[in-house]
């Protein structure tokens, strides 16, 4: 049986961290979650250089990026996805606490594919992972040419 692909989780916050793979978990989201804990290390992870040289190959279903990060921030991450022949048809769902427009209006017009604003309360953040996990890594369709659930 065929492996269901990654989902990359980039986030600061190891708290969010935390919540967040135990949300993924609890509904038995069965992908493997790769953390990157800035935006230098996900676009590391994404391009398998510097400590991720040697990864597997393909890239994840979905990137999970926060925008308020250290190094490289969450947009920055974005545009440099989405001028990259290899990553601009991966989906990304920014989770952030930011309701900011200008955040949002932003996002959108770099291709961000979801705006997710992180709910305060823990059941709710729950769900909303459950949610955008389900969707994103599972139930969505990727772009002919790349490869569903291989690794």
């Amino acid at each position: 049986m065929e492996e269901l692909k990654r989902i990359l989780l980039v986030e600061d916050d190891e708290k969010d961290i935390e919540l967040t793979l135990e949300a993924l978990a609890e509904h038995k989201l069965a992908n493997e979650v790769v953390v990157a804990r800035d935006g230098a290390e996900a676009l590391d992870y994404l391009r398998r250089r510097g400590i991720f040289t040697m990864r597997a190959n393909g890239n994840p279903a979905v990137v999970l990026l926060d925008l308020k990060m250290p190094k490289v921030d969450g947009l920055q991450v974005l545009k440099e996805m989405r001028f990259d022949a290899q990553l601009k048809a991966i989906p990304v769902v920014i989770l952030t606490s930011s309701r900011e427009s200008g955040d949002l209006e932003e996002c959108y017009q770099q291709g961000v594919n979801a705006y997710v604003v992180k709910p305060v309360k823990f059941q709710d953040f729950v769900s909303a992972i459950k949610e955008v996990g389900i969707f994103w890594a599972i139930l969505n369709e990727p772009p002919p040419g790349s490869v569903r659930r291989s690794r």
